[in-house]
């Protein structure tokens, strides 16, 4: 997966938007104002990603292409090789569940509309 497939990809989920708050080469996907996804423009071969706690360690022993993301809590972000030997279908997952897992967090009003709208994207697709 590059980055362009990246994007696409990421901007693909309800209400979802790509942001630089760090620097202009950082590029922050956020929905609703929280961050699922962060990757560099220029060393574009990695993506840091959220992931569940108890499953965070699992991933990283078992695939050499996930790692601790740097500068992020160890505990919930993984950072994820691009370019390594990660079939993209799974790399997408990891961005859905990315996606799902910060929805999942926020308050009730927000978490319902955000989820009802990913249902109806997911069931258009598979039309």
């Amino acid at each position: 997966m590059d980055i362009l497939e990246l994007r696409t990809y990421c901007l693909s989920f309800p209400e979802s938007e790509e942001t630089t708050p760090f620097d202009e080469t950082t590029l922050v996907y956020k929905v609703a104002g929280k961050m699922f996804a962060m990757t560099d423009m220029i060393h574009a071969d990695h993506v840091a990603l959220k992931c569940d706690p108890s499953l965070a360690l699992d991933l990283r022993e078992k695939y050499p292409d996930i790692d601790a993301a740097y500068h992020m809590n160890k505990r919930h972000w993984n950072s994820v090789r691009l370019d390594g030997d990660l079939p993209a279908a799974f790399i997408r997952k990891m961005v859905r569940d990315s996606y799902l897992l910060v929805i999942g967090g926020m308050p009730r009003q927000p978490r319902a509309r955000l989820t009802k709208q990913f249902i109806e994207a997911e069931n258009e697709l598979n039309r």
